[in-house]
């Protein structure tokens, strides 16, 4: 349910509202509009005869009910757009940010020059994973604090803001001392306790779709991350597991456009884990943004045979540089652009 304020509302009104709800041990979410304010009503049962009784108190203009599993997220609740501050870069409105990288950072000469490369091509973040959750147990998984300290020195030289994944809600504390987004994986989409720990870091956060979540899942995922005071959640499609064999994924464009329907939260997609091949990247890549996405996610790699994880699926450095004119081309005929990164001279 939602309580909504009329214009003349005072603090007085507001605060009434409030005690009430607390009466019924429901919690009042407040979202200030363009004209006047919310009181999103958040609780595990809402009475039925209190949306009657709210519309009677001063400074209620009228109440409506919330449909959807999802409150804090949905458009129902904030029909405004979210636009998420990741260390100046402005995800959601006007831009679209475009976060490339290796999928795993191997060595300093790797992610210093990825870095380099990716920031000259036009990149307005830096991903690279420092912790792997990997289907084997035999394979690369990553160098772990070296890993993020090695992705700190790369921001440092660049400007790029650093976005890599935490796994266990024990590493947060940790991966938050280095990254400017936290990434959570499609492994751990409904990993809640994480879900919660990142939420309460304040810091912003990038949840990818689970690789067999419906869309409502993806949507209730966030909902954690919000509830717990945390509203700097990006969404990230990066391909579902179907029936199709032919690529990793199914890159689910129908869920880009759904969610910048259904929810004011920024969306970007992933199309390098979305079709697990470097040559349909750029195709699904400009779709996307066709589609509606605030940004992207590319893995690159400057020797995509030698990458220790998901080369196959990696641009070379020269053919990330070759993509970035297209995407500025297609985000222009929609009426956006592509974000520019940080201010900062490149050490060379």
């Amino acid at each position: 349910m939602i309580v909504i304020m009329r214009s003349s509302a005072t603090q007085e009104h507001i605060d009434t509202v409030l005690e009430r709800l607390q009466e019924h041990d429901l919690k009042g979410h407040i979202i200030h509009g363009e004209e006047r304010m919310i009181v999103g009503v958040i609780g595990a049962f809402i009475p039925p005869a209190l949306r009657e009784d709210m519309e009677r108190f001063p400074g209620v203009q009228e109440t409506m009910r919330v449909t959807r599993p999802y409150k804090l997220t949905g458009r129902e609740m904030h029909p405004h757009d979210t636009i998420v501050d990741v260390s100046g870069i402005k995800v959601g409105g006007g831009d679209c940010v475009v976060i490339a990288g290796p999928c795993a950072v191997e060595s300093e000469a790797q992610i210093m020059t990825t870095a380099y490369a990716v920031r000259e091509a036009g990149a307005t973040m830096l991903r690279g994973g420092a912790f792997k959750p990997r289907s084997s147990p035999y394979t690369f998984r990553g160098l772990g604090k070296l890993g993020l300290e090695l992705l700190a020195q790369a921001r440092a030289a660049t400007g790029l803001p650093v976005v890599t994944e935490v796994m266990t809600p024990t590493d947060v504390d940790l991966v938050a001392q280095y990254a400017d987004l936290l990434q959570i994986g499609a492994r751990n989409m409904q990993n809640y306790q994480l879900l919660e720990e990142v939420g309460r870091t304040g810091k912003p956060v990038l949840l990818k779709r689970g690789m067999s979540a419906t869309f409502d899942e993806w949507l209730l995922s966030a909902e954690y991350i919000v509830a717990q005071g945390n509203p700097n959640v990006i969404l990230c499609e990066r391909g579902i597991r179907t029936f199709e064999t032919a690529t990793r994924n199914t890159m689910d464009l129908n869920a880009v456009a759904l969610a910048k329907r259904r929810s004011h939260l920024p969306v970007i997609a992933d199309p390098s884990h979305g079709t697990g091949k470097w040559y349909l990247v750029q195709p699904l890549a400009l779709a996307a943004l066709a589609a509606g996405a605030d940004g992207l996610a590319i893995e690159v790699h400057p020797d995509p045979d030698r990458a220790r994880s998901d080369g196959g699926q990696s641009l070379t450095l020269e053919n990330f540089a070759a993509l970035m004119p297209r995407l500025a081309a297609v985000t222009a005929s929609v009426g956006k652009r592509v974000a520019a990164a940080a201010m900062q001279d490149i050490r060379l």
